[in-house]
Formats: structure tokens, C-alpha cells, sequence
């Protein structure tokens, strides 16, 4: 991996503030996707040692808890301060393991160090109420407590980020964590981990491991220590894991699937729509649950927007991450990559125009060209689903109303895009998209100090932003009498 800190890659489950193999010796590989190539044997942990990685930060909470929020706080500040200092190393372990441009992953670094930063902050501003009381002699407060021990369980497509979102909260409001990456890219977690002991927070506040998902998802979900659950991942897999949290009541906070719709309206400005969808829609090869997903363009502009981004989207160069002028890297696998050339051939069946790309990259089998699809039509593959590749569908559309209706006709509600100079219909259409972010004028959007969140069966609760505290704190009524 070339490293300048070759420490930082680790392959050993992080419990308890130690590093530990599975108990039977089995490990998976993590591969690189522009490769193939084996980076690691990564310790394949199940149940057992999700039990103990439980009880370690269940023996820890009572500590972590009671520490002041200037204290937490410092071990927060040391923390972004070692992710800062090992920056380009952490870039390098996401762009080998998950395969994004180099470039992007040293944003994502940034953005991680970034969410640390916030929540360090926001650990001093947990601020409770007095409440006016009905009798002379009572005294009524509400404050805020930790929720306890909670599982965090981070998706492949921001390795770094995702984790840092989740564990600066976390922290911060005084709960400790069991953190499962995914199996396809938990050598950043790991790495955190390990800066994370670096930075003095103690054994069992943060516990690191990976393995067989059933296993440890299972685990997390029925252990009553566990007294929240934080997802980022699949619609589907969310799903199960609120309904397996039922039978402990377990607070959860769920980040799931999009589809979100980016509309060009005909008063748009359209070079920078242009520039704004290709951020959207290529950021990390199409592979995030906020990127553009179907394009919707008005009638009056939507031949010359289609040509101006076919154009733009055909010049992005293709390539293995660690090529400093990369701005495509590969799907996450094999698989991936099928799955999203059969959504391009079921767009083609019905009737879709391919205006460039649309094949598998002579570069490798994870790697999709850039692809630009005119003539789409609702019933299509591409308007219905989530694509997470770099495939871009367009749909003219005629009115504001349409425009709405289109973009609002799906399940999903995280985030959507449009583009328009007319103030009116910036409110109008603002107020009426059924998301939890929207994009105006802008292609990226996300910002440690910004909720993120969806609607509908994109999710619950907020991550970022003062609102990303709440899901890990408890609200306790305090009512004093015989005063």
C-alpha cells in the first residue's frame, strides 16, 4: 500500500482496546476492486466475539458516561487532530480497499475529521429545560442522558466518513460503541481504530470488527445491552434490522436507499447544471445513496442538455484510483458491476437510447463507462430503482407540475436536486419535494454541520448538524417537590 505509517493496517478485531483474531482463526479477504488483487486477511468474527465487544463497552459506558463533556471532547479533538496528521495514508487504505479516485478520498478524509471536529463541539452544548411548574413548592427539569451501548453498522462506499459520523455523536453524548463495517472495505475502520487508541480514548469505549454479517447483526439486534442501532445501508437490510430491534425496544436511526431525482428546469442556468449533475451522478462512480439517480429535464432545454452532458459525462477518465487524473474508479465488484449493466440493457429492451457508454470498461470486470440513457420512461428499471453506478437517465418532462409528480413517485425520499433561477419556483418546488435534503443550484450538498436524513423509506433520524446528538440521548423528566 506503500504507507508512510505501515501500523495504521490492521487485520485484527479491535475489543476492548486490544487486538484480537476470531476464535476459531477464520478471516476474509479484502480485495481490491480495480484490481482483484488480495490487500488483507481480515479476522472473521461471529457471535461470540460480538458478545464480548458488547459486554467490553457495556463495562466501559459507566466511565465514558460520567467523563465531563470537556473531557470527552478533548479525546475527540485528538482524535480529528491524528486523522488530520494521517491523512494521505487514510486516503490511500480507502481508494485501495474501496476503489474511489484518490482525489475523493482525501475529501472524504477531510469530511470524517470534519464530523469528529462537530460533535467535539457539540459534546458542550447538551442543554436541558426548566419547565414552568403548576405548584408553588415543585421544581420541574428535563435533562439528557446517553442512550448506552450502541451499534453502529457503516456501509462500503464512504468507509471513513460514514464511521466518523456515527462515532462522533456517539461519543460525545457519552455512549460507548460496537462498530461493524463492511466485510468489502473494514480497513479504514480499522484504522480508526487504531488512531482511536493513539488518541487515548479508553478500552472498550469504541470496538472494531467484521465477519459474518448474520451473526453480528443478529448479536447486535437481540443483545439487550445494546440499547441503540445505527444503519447505514440498504432499504431492505434496514428493514430487518428495525424489525429484529423490536423485540427490545432498541432505539434506532436508520440511513437508507435513494433516488433522487436532479431536475433542470428551462430558466436553469445550464452550464452549471451541467457541472452540478456530473458531481451528483459521478461522485464515487454513481455508488452513493445521494447521488443523482434520474435526471428530469424540461422539454424547452432538454436536447441541448442532453448533449452538453453526454459530452461532459463521455471526457471523465476512467481508471485505477491511485492515477492522480482518475475520475471514475471501479464498482465495488464484480457483481456490481453486472447488476448495473442489466439495468442498462432492460432500459435499451424498452426502448432507451444509449448517447454514450452503456458497455463494461476495456479496463477491468468492476468497471462500468460513464452512461448517458435518452428516451427513458417510467416503467424502466432506472426510474424504479436505485442505480449505484454511473449510468444517468434522463426523462424530459413538460410542466413544474409533472417535474414534482416524477420526482416524487417513488418510495425513497433522502435527497434531490434541481435547478432553477426563478425565485418563486425555487420555494415552490422546494416545499414540495418529499425529501430530507434538496440540492438547489448545487450538486453537493453534505456538510458536517447539515442534517442528513431521509423521508419515507429512506430512513429515520438525522446524522451531522446539532440534530445528529438526539438519537443518542435520552430525555429525563425531573420533578422536585417539597420545596
Amino acid at each position: 500500500m506503500q504507507l508512510q505509517d505501515g501500523t495504521l493496517l490492521k487485520s485484527r478485531a479491535y475489543i476492548n482496546g486490544s487486538w484480537h483474531a476470531s476464535d476459531d482463526g477464520a478471516t476474509t479477504p479484502v480485495l481490491n476492486p480495480a484490481t482483484g488483487g488480495i490487500l488483507a486477511q481480515v479476522s472473521r468474527c461471529g457471535r461470540a466475539e460480538t458478545r464480548r465487544a458488547v459486554a467490553a463497552a457495556q463495562r466501559a459506558f459507566p466511565d465514558w458516561r460520567q467523563r465531563t463533556a470537556d473531557e470527552r471532547a478533548a479525546a475527540l479533538h485528538r482524535l480529528c487532530e491524528l486523522i488530520i496528521a494521517h491523512h494521505e495514508d487514510l486516503s490511500r487504505i480507502i481508494t485501495i480497499e474501496q476503489g474511489k479516485p484518490l482525489a475523493e478520498s482525501r475529501k472524504e478524509v477531510e469530511i470524517g475529521a470534519g464530523y469528529i471536529r462537530w460533535f467535539a463541539e457539540e459534546a458542550r452544548r447538551v442543554y436541558g429545560d426548566t419547565i414552568p411548574s403548576p405548584r408553588k413548592d415543585q421544581r420541574l427539569l428535563a435533562i439528557k442522558q446517553p442512550v448506552g451501548v450502541a451499534a453502529c453498522i457503516t456501509p462500503w462506499n464512504f468507509p471513513n466518513a460514514m464511521l466518523a459520523r456515527k462515532l462522533g455523536p456517539a461519543l460525545a453524548s457519552g455512549c460507548t460503541v460496537v462498530c461493524k463495517p463492511a466485510n468489502a472495505t473494514p480497513l479504514s475502520a480499522l484504522a480508526l481504530a487504531e488512531l482511536a487508541a493513539r488518541a487515548e480514548i479508553p478500552a472498550g469505549v469504541i470496538n472494531v470488527l467484521c465477519g459474518d454479517t448474520h451473526a453480528i447483526g443478529n448479536e447486535l439486534t437481540s443483545n439487550p445491552k445494546v440499547r441503540k442501532l445505527t444503519f447505514t445501508g440498504s432499504t431492505e437490510v434496514g428493514k430487518l434490522l428495525m424489525e429484529q430491534c423490536a423485540a427490545t425496544v432498541k432505539r434506532t436511526s436508520m440511513e437508507l436507499g435513494g433516488n433522487a431525482p436532479f431536475i433542470v428546469f428551462d430558466d436553469a442556468n445550464l452550464d452549471s447544471a451541467v457541472q452540478g449533475a456530473l458531481a451528483s451522478k459521478y461522485r464515487n462512480a454513481g455508488q452513493t445513496c445521494v447521488c443523482a439517480n434520474r435526471i428530469l429535464v424540461q422539454s424547452g432545454v432538454y436536447e441541448e442538455f442532453a448533449k452538453r452532458f453526454a459530452a461532459a459525462s463521455a471526457s471523465q477518465r476512467i481508471g485505477n484510483g491511485l492515477e492522480e487524473d482518475t475520475v471514475i474508479g471501479p464498482l465495488i465488484d464484480r457483481q456490481a458491476a453486472d447488476s448495473v449493466l442489466e439495468m442498462i440493457e432492460d432500459a435499451r429492451a424498452l426502448g432507451a437510447e444509449v448517447l454514450t457508454g452503456g458497455q463494461r470498461s476495456e479496463y477491468g470486470e468492476c468497471f462500468v463507462e460513464p452512461t448517458v440513457l435518452t428516451a427513458v420512461k417510467p416503467e424502466m428499471r432506472v426510474f424504479q430503482e436505485e442505480i449505484f453506478g454511473p449510468v444517468a437517465p434522463l426523462f424530459e418532462f413538460d410542466t413544474e407540475e409533472e417535474a414534482i409528480g416524477l420526482a416524487n413517485d417513488t418510495n425513497a425520499g433522502l435527497a434531490a436536486y434541481f435547478y432553477a433561477r426563478d425565485v418563486g419556483r425555487i420555494w415552490r418546488v422546494a416545499e414540495a419535494l418529499d425529501y430530507g435534503i434538496v440540492g438547489i443550484n448545487e450538486g453537493i450538498v453534505t456538510n458536517p454541520m447539515s442534517p442528513f436524513g431521509g423521508m419515507k423509506e429512506s430512513g429515520a433520524g438525522r446524522e451531522g448538524s446539532k440534530y445528529g446528538m438526539d438519537d443518542y440521548l435520552e430525555i429525563k423528566y425531573l420533578c422536585m417537590g417539597g420545596l
